[in-house]
């Protein structure tokens, strides 16, 4: 008899190890099926769900996905696993810590205080015995709050972030979409530019760009351009005007090699951001990027599913204390979603793992071209996630990323999201807004550019 198990109608179903274990009981998605790991049949499914239901979450504490001596990764989460915030769950199996969190009695303060003893594959494992709204309501009690020239993740808060990507770079083209984006009211996250030339001079180039802008307009805002580590690490030798750090991070020490980084780069990217002081009300520095998949496409997942290995990805971010963390959930392409409902189910699951791990996380609500997916569907995460409490989404200018090619969330959607759910804007951006006449006393936007801003306008159009 196999460790785990489970009978239905006198089958009986047996998984060979907690992997597979884990793997069989996630909810269809063709990125495990492409990796082989996707239980036969929905009935299996179902009996690994249920097996799944039993283990006791201290088994977690005691058996290693990937082997500790093999993986940054796993040593990073059992050796900065927190046994004493562990200890009011310790007595439960992932069936009863789905109860527990699902409790009214287990609050805000409750999720906080034990987040540093949930390991990545607890929180992965629990989601997957989470119908929708079992990770909507979790989430929506986990709060968690970052700051730099604002502050992010407050109650009642939506934050989005600026995307003026262009595909050659230019200025003219960038600026044009920032001050769109700032007119709608978007921004407050971080003004966070992809470039299409990546390297460290035209790096350099975006950087004062953006310092320039915010600079104009004193807004209460961070920027970033979203290039490797080792650029950003070398513009501020260069002594350019960096914010917030970014890198696309994975759940497998061999994944994080394919982005051409480990953990010991990602504290130097953090330290050199950090001895520039650049920050005013806080001092979180990083931005790092996930997504599903993004394991098995660099062929390192070592057989697990997706799902999974996202979650540990979430162990590396929160190690480094980020500003913003975001899973670009559709991104990748339909071979591991493959349409609407599994990026919706995805995206609520990623948001859910890692505020339940105490990350700030937001949520590119994005699909691409070739994807059973349509903007319906993202307007039903996008509502969805506004109700667990997302801390940020994109803005992009007519939700078309014209650079990366993909379909994301208008500076029109985080309005109408806000609008829907009495959301608003990071208290510092908000009252920003109000002083140059961008919204009314009630916080919308009002019909009419203030003549302060029209005049500031003519100032950085002349100046680009």
């Amino acid at each position: 008899m196999s460790r785990f198990s489970h009978t239905i109608d006198s089958h009986v179903y047996q998984f060979a190890s907690l992997k597979e274990l884990l793997a069989k009981a996630t909810p269809p998605r063709s990125g495990d099926v492409l990796a082989g790991v996707a239980a036969a049949s929905a009935r299996e499914r179902v009996a690994a769900q249920l097996a799944l239901a039993e283990v006791p979450l201290a088994l977690f504490l005691n058996e290693a996905l990937v082997p500790y001596e093999d993986d940054e990764v796993t040593r990073l989460i059992f050796d900065s696993h927190e046994r004493a915030a562990f200890a009011p769950i310790s007595h439960l199996c992932v069936g009863d810590f789905r109860d527990w969190l699902l409790d009214d009695a287990t609050d805000t303060a409750m999720l906080a205080r034990v987040a540093a003893g949930i390991t990545p594959e607890m929180a992965a494992a629990v989601s997957k015995l989470m119908r929708l709204q079992d990770l909507v309501l979790v989430a929506r009690k986990c709060k968690v709050v970052t700051a730099f020239r604002n502050t992010l993740g407050l109650e009642g808060g939506l934050s989005t972030r600026l995307q003026p990507n262009h595909p050659t770079d230019n200025a003219t083209g960038i600026a044009a979409s920032i001050l769109d984006g700032l007119l709608l009211g978007s921004g407050d996250a971080v003004i966070g530019i992809n470039p299409a030339t990546d390297n460290v001079a035209q790096v350099v180039s975006l950087l004062h760009l953006l310092d320039a802008v915010i600079d104009q307009y004193q807004i209460p805002t961070q920027s970033c351009v979203l290039t490797h580590i080792t650029n950003t690490i070398e513009a501020i030798r260069r002594g350019a005007p960096v914010d917030l750090v970014f890198q696309s991070v994975a759940g497998t020490q061999a994944a994080n090699r394919s982005f051409g980084i480990d953990l010991s780069l990602l504290a130097e990217g953090q330290a050199a951001a950090l001895s520039l002081g650049r920050g005013t009300v806080g001092n979180n520095v990083m931005y790092f990027e996930t997504g599903q998949g993004s394991a098995l496409s660099a062929g390192a997942h070592h057989g697990m599913d997706q799902q999974t290995c996202e979650a540990r990805a979430y162990a590396v971010a929160r190690a480094y204390r980020p500003l913003l963390v975001n899973s670009v959930v559709g991104f990748i392409g339909p071979e591991y979603l493959y349409d609407g409902k599994q990026i919706m189910r995805a995206g609520l699951e990623d948001h859910f793992c890692a505020k339940l791990l105490g990350l700030p996380m937001g949520c590119d609500v994005c699909y691409t071209n070739h994807a059973e997916a349509d903007q319906d569907d993202m307007d039903a995460l996008l509502t969805m996630l506004g109700v667990a409490g997302c801390n940020f989404i994109m803005g992009v200018p007519g939700a078309d990323d014209i650079m990366l090619g993909y379909q994301s969330t208008s500076f029109h959607d985080a309005l109408y999201a806000r609008r829907v759910l009495g959301l608003r804007p990071a208290p510092e951006f908000a009252a920003w807004l109000a002083r140059m006449q961008i919204t009314d006393a009630q916080g919308l936007l009002r019909t009419a550019l203030a003549p302060a801003f029209q005049a500031a306008l003519h100032r950085l159009g002349s100046q680009v």
